[in-house]
């Protein structure tokens, strides 16, 4: 398949055209679009599709006004699919398969659906979880989007975010600038769209407003009054679902912005989810097999509506055909009559005719076959926890077969039933990986260097090694990695590495690295730290607790830091050692200036005991010197 591989300048000439067109074109009535996703949310965690529990008025109302997708699949995980809507293109080719390791970074050569709208004459706006990279060239304002307003990392309190941000009051990165807010925050991304759809309005500009929300997310935190409403419930589920319906209210507020500002007529409302549940199915999962992460149902179903009066979209009309994540951009593009580049060639197709009412769909290629798979690794897996999907059939692992019509529960293996099909399944995924494995060992490498973003800072969330990196700040806290920490490790997907003590004679040895392109070779000051920079603490200190917050769960900050005694820090580079620097008691950072030549580098700079412990500097910030 002939699909766009250009390097930057290609790509940046391909958009400039583009522009250049949009330009000269005559105004038109481009609709708006609202696309609102969430995080960790399954399809059976909303009244409208049959949860007994969560409260959703306000997205129930929506579905009896909206075209719905009942067949609609995503990623069994939350980068992947984001990587798969915002490109077209399977999350595989992409670069991310994974949600850490630097598995979660867009690779640069991708087209965003940012970048094409922007072309389009549109105003793009990114609100809340962008989880595809915190670095330069992968953060939304790098790839088309013109408003960012973000945490860092794949939620709020994740190792890339700022340091001891919780759910409430916290700060966040805005347009380049780092700002600080008050309240929950999911209502603070909504706030921020809402001042972005204004601005827009006013300016009679089209625009995309991207709210991608980390919420219901773990950890469970919500606003004590969303707690209340679910009184009967564990902690738990009184969270998730608190979330969940505080999210609801944010979507009857901008359904209403919309009509006060006298532009819901010719807006594009989208409400869709990342990923099958992660807590509601102990309630309801609509009779599937699996929750996220899953291959079978449960892990990658997920819900769509669409609401655009102007095009009568506003009356409940369920469409159950099969369609994929990779599907959202060519839709997008149909609806806003945005131009496909040339030599761009998506995954997906547009659904636009499964979501309009009145559309012929007897054209439509019902033997499509999509796949999705969870490859929660460093480097993908054949076959891994995959699901091939062709209509009403699902070809689990390459190994199982189910008609999810008849066995929505994927209880009744037809696999040695139906011998051809599977046949026919498996070659279609054997040609599919065959003409995505080549790719697999292009890395996504941060860039140093670059003009567009001279000082660089790096976190434990993006390291490329074998074992789940640190990649939430209560790992930070508790020295994740670190094997005399070990006893005080923290429990969940990390907890297997560190559930036990280590042997005396072990020793902690740091295996992982930042991938890293110089695209200027020079001097450069390499500033490695225990802590990051905003909590301007001593390497080797202990940390105390930070505040609690509303919730089931204990907040991220609000276990103590483990001390590391560090006495020497090191540089390396490429599995080399270059120089060494003793760590005082007061030492914040320690600074290393060195040579870099351009191209690919592999940095692994290190804090070692008096014992010989190793741990990976958690921090690094790089600064081109002049």
């Amino acid at each position: 398949m002939p699909h766009l591989r250009s390097l930057l300048p290609l790509t940046l000439s391909v958009l400039l055209a583009l522009s250049a067109a949009a330009a000269t074109a005559a105004p038109t009535t481009k609709p708006n679009i609202v696309f609102v996703i969430t995080d960790d949310q399954g399809y059976g965690d909303l009244g409208f599709t049959g949860n007994p529990i969560v409260k959703t008025p306000h997205l129930d109302r929506l579905s009896t006004e909206s075209s719905q997708l009942k067949d609609y699949h995503v990623a069994p995980t939350c980068s992947p699919t984001r990587a798969a809507l915002l490109t077209g293109h399977w999350t595989n080719r992409t670069g991310v398969w994974h949600t850490v390791n630097g598995r979660s970074m867009l690779r640069e050569n991708e087209i965003t659906v940012g970048q094409l709208l922007k072309a389009h004459g549109y105003a793009t706006g990114m609100f809340g979880k962008w989880h595809l990279g915190d670095n330069y060239p992968y953060r939304p304002q790098d790839r088309g989007f013109t408003e960012v307003y973000y945490h860092g990392g794949g939620g709020v309190g994740q190792t890339p975010d700022l340091w001891d941000n919780s759910y409430f009051d916290g700060s966040y990165f805005h347009n380049n600038r780092i700002v600080a807010a008050k309240g929950f925050c999911t209502d603070v991304f909504f706030a921020e769209a809402h001042r972005f759809i204004r601005e827009q309005a006013a300016a009679k500009k089209p625009f995309l407003a991207y709210i991608s929300l980390n919420a219901p997310h773990s950890p469970f935190h919500a606003p004590q009054n969303y707690l209340d409403l679910y009184p009967q419930q564990p902690p738990e589920l009184a969270s998730f679902f608190g979330m969940i319906t505080n999210i609801d209210d944010n979507v009857g507020t901008t359904r209403a912005l919309l009509r006060e500002l006298g532009i819901a007529d010719n807006t594009l409302f989208i409400f869709t989810t990342d990923n099958g549940t992660a807590t509601g199915e102990k309630i309801f999962n609509a009779g599937m097999r699996g929750k996220k992460g899953s291959e079978y149902e449960g892990g990658h179903r997920v819900p769509l509506l669409a609401h655009w009066p102007a095009a009568g979209w506003t009356k409940p009309h369920v469409n159950d055909t099969l369609s994929h994540a990779v599907d959202i951009v060519p839709t997008l593009l149909d609806v806003t009559g945005a131009p496909t580049p040339a030599g761009l060639k998506f995954d997906g197709r547009s659904i636009r005719p499964l979501l309009d009412p009145v559309a012929d769909t007897a054209s439509w290629p019902h033997e499509r076959m999509l796949v999705t798979d969870s490859q929660r690794e460093r480097d993908p897996v054949k076959w891994k926890q995959s699901a091939v999907m062709s209509g009403p059939w699902r070809l689990i692992n390459g190994q199982e077969l189910y008609e999810i019509k008849a066995d929505p529960g994927q209880q009744r293996n037809l696999f040695a039933e139906q011998p051809a099909r599977a046949a026919k399944m498996r070659a279609f995924y054997e040609a599919w990986w065959a003409e995505l494995e080549p790719t697999f060992a292009q890395t996504t490498e941060i860039y140093l260097g670059h003009p567009e973003h001279p000082v660089v800072s790096l976190t434990g969330h993006d390291w490329i090694q074998e074992a789940l990196p640190p990649w939430n700040q209560q790992h930070i806290r508790v020295a994740d990695g670190f094997a005399p920490a070990r006893p005080n490790a923290v429990k969940g997907k990390n907890a297997k590495a560190a559930a036990a003590p280590a042997a005396p004679a072990e020793k902690s040895v740091h295996a992982g690295h930042w991938a890293v392109k110089v695209v200027t070779a020079g001097r450069y000051e390499i500033s490695v730290r225990r802590w990051p920079v905003e909590a301007n603490h001593p390497i080797t200190a202990a940390l105390p607790p930070g505040e609690k917050v509303p919730g089931a769960s204990v907040a991220f900050r609000a276990r103590p830091g483990v001390a590391i005694p560090a006495t020497t820090a090191t540089l390396r580079i490429g599995g080399r050692d270059l120089a060494s620097s003793p760590v005082r008691a007061t030492d914040t950072a320690i600074a290393f200036t060195t040579t870099l030549t351009a191209g690919s580098h592999q940095l692994a700079p290190v804090f070692t005991t008096a014992d010989g412990h190793e741990v990976g500097a958690y921090y690094a910030v790089v600064t081109k010197l002049p």
